[in-house]
């Protein structure tokens, strides 16, 4: 598992309020056993599967979808997730530096708190990320559009990572190696 995303969950788990919210909320022994599934490196599409189910009620209940993104605004927590979640994008050192900036700015972070706050939004993204692990492509970009043109909220959310050059970078063609 990624250094940075274990140091960031260790910070987090380090602060009390955050393990005493999720100690009544969600199993942890669940949770425990599904880290323990994604740190093998072959694991299957239902282990993706069972991920974003995990993550799709944890974030449907306020209290966990409040920690987490008050937690996103902690410097000690914010920047190590950032940090693995730009580690793959390595051979992409442009869209690296634009998510890790987006990522930074406090108005991006309040237009995903806006996001994520709506049902309709949060129910469009689910479907779109099962979408993506079930690499059905026509049904993610579909969603995606949905997104965009049904929701202020995710327009505005668009155009705050376009500054950072988020957009730019995602268009431009990744290095042949």
């Amino acid at each position: 598992m990624n250094r940075d995303l274990l140091k960031a969950l260790q910070v987090a788990w380090g602060l009390p309020e955050f393990r005493d919210g999720l100690r009544h909320l969600i199993d942890l022994d669940e949770v425990s056993v599904l880290l323990a599934t994604l740190t093998v490196p072959d694991h299957d599409g239902e282990v993706d599967r069972s991920l974003v189910a995990l993550l799709r009620s944890g974030l449907e209940t306020v209290e966990i979808r409040e920690a987490v993104l008050l937690l996103l605004e902690r410097d000690e927590v914010r920047r190590p997730l950032v940090a693995a979640a730009v580690e793959p994008l390595a051979h992409r050192p442009g869209l690296a530096a634009a998510v890790t900036s987006a990522a930074e700015d406090p108005g991006v972070r309040r237009e995903v708190r806006s996001a994520l706050d709506s049902a309709p939004v949060r129910e469009l993204i689910w479907q779109a990320l099962e979408n993506q692990v079930s690499d059905n492509r026509f049904g993610l970009v579909r969603r995606a559009a949905a997104l965009f043109v049904r929701h202020p909220s995710v327009r505005r959310l668009v155009w705050a990572v376009r500054r950072h050059g988020v957009l730019r970078e995602l268009r431009r063609r990744p290095p042949v190696d």
